[in-house]
């Protein structure tokens, strides 16, 4: 997508360039004028790492968040719900791609992305980890999870690094209808039958909190947020986007007559904000560090999918090899 005709490795002495306080100040003055740094631009070494991270951690939850919808596709209840489902979790899988594309204009292999995950060194979103119980949770994940994936994800339209903010516009805009189909879905849950709006209001229940964790840690805790602030990768904080996501969506719940689980959800007056009760971090940080319900499968089922998928990467290795050889013969007559 975006690689072909580009140098993906750090330019020779990038390094030592990276020492160079001129070339940090002409960089910076560069990001505060909002020109976008494209691959072969100088950057530093810091700025480079914090994208790969983040990209490459950005696309392995693009690719494991295929796993809990997937599994509903066969037990989906009508037609019009399993084909909604198949293009939803298609496009998970295109934006994956899009990312893993994005990341190698910064130098790195998706191979060895791809292997760093596998080998449980790079991280996806912590909401992955967590089960698909019942039907209700389909959209319950399109409501509140790609809800606030969209809050988090429209800032990064603007984000720095070009590549990047291109890739996210068309992510942004397959997202939206993630949101939409997933509140359709809770809305007809919530006016249906008794048995449906208790399986609505569980999944609210169990998705909640794990959603506003989403949007990490608190400002304060952020150990990366203001870096990443300044050089404009980020552009809005933790604490605010996790508001801006309260605010929009708690007015939805109360207009599917559902309950937030928690008891300290309350419209403040003064601000117009609602504010909430404590967040569990204990829970995030357990589950952040492999001890969550679904981690061990999830990574089992990216493993043998991984390992399944071998011989379609070696023939497209040997297929490339062989029109390379033929190319050059020609070439050469």
């Amino acid at each position: 997508m975006y690689t072909q005709g580009l140098d993906q490795r750090a330019p020779e002495g990038a390094a030592k360039a990276a020492d160079d306080a001129a070339a940090l100040v002409a960089f910076q003055a560069r990001i505060d004028a909002e020109e976008k740094i494209e691959p072969n631009d100088w950057m530093p070494q810091g700025y480079r790492r914090t994208l790969v991270r983040q990209i490459s951690q950005h696309a392995h939850s693009e690719i494991v968040g295929m796993l809990p919808e997937g599994n509903w596709i066969t037990r989906a209840p009508s037609l019009r719900r399993k084909m909604i489902l198949l293009a939803k979790v298609q496009d998970e899988g295109g934006h994956g791609l899009y990312l893993y594309s994005a990341a190698e204009t910064l130098g790195v292999p998706r191979a060895e992305m791809v292997e760093q995950l596998l080998a449980g060194k790079a991280k996806y979103s912590s909401i992955f980890n967590y089960p698909t119980l019942t039907w209700a949770d389909i959209g319950a994940i399109g409501w509140l999870v790609d809800g606030a994936a969209i809050m988090n994800q429209v800032p990064l339209c603007r984000c720095s690094y070009g590549p990047y903010a291109r890739a996210m516009i068309r992510i942004c805009r397959e997202e939206s209808f993630h949101q939409r189909q997933g509140y359709e879905l809770m809305l007809k849950l919530a006016q249906g039958t008794s048995g449906q709006k208790r399986m609505a209001q569980d999944a609210l229940n169990r998705w909640w909190w794990p959603s506003l964790m989403m949007f990490g840690p608190s400002d304060k805790e952020s150990i990366h947020s203001s870096q990443n602030m300044a050089w404009k990768i980020k552009r809005v904080s933790n604490d605010d986007l996790r508001q801006k996501f309260i605010d929009v969506t708690v007015p939805q719940g109360h207009f599917l007559g559902l309950t937030f689980p928690d008891p300290e959800l309350r419209l403040d007056e003064a601000s117009g904000h609602w504010l909430h009760g404590p967040i569990d971090w204990t829970e995030f940080n357990r589950i952040l560090a492999g001890d969550g319900p679904c981690n061990r499968e999830r990574m089992a089922a990216r493993r043998k999918a991984h390992a399944d998928g071998a011989w379609v990467r070696e023939a497209a290795a040997a297929h490339a090899a062989k029109r390379a050889n033929r190319q050059r013969a020609k070439a050469a007559e």
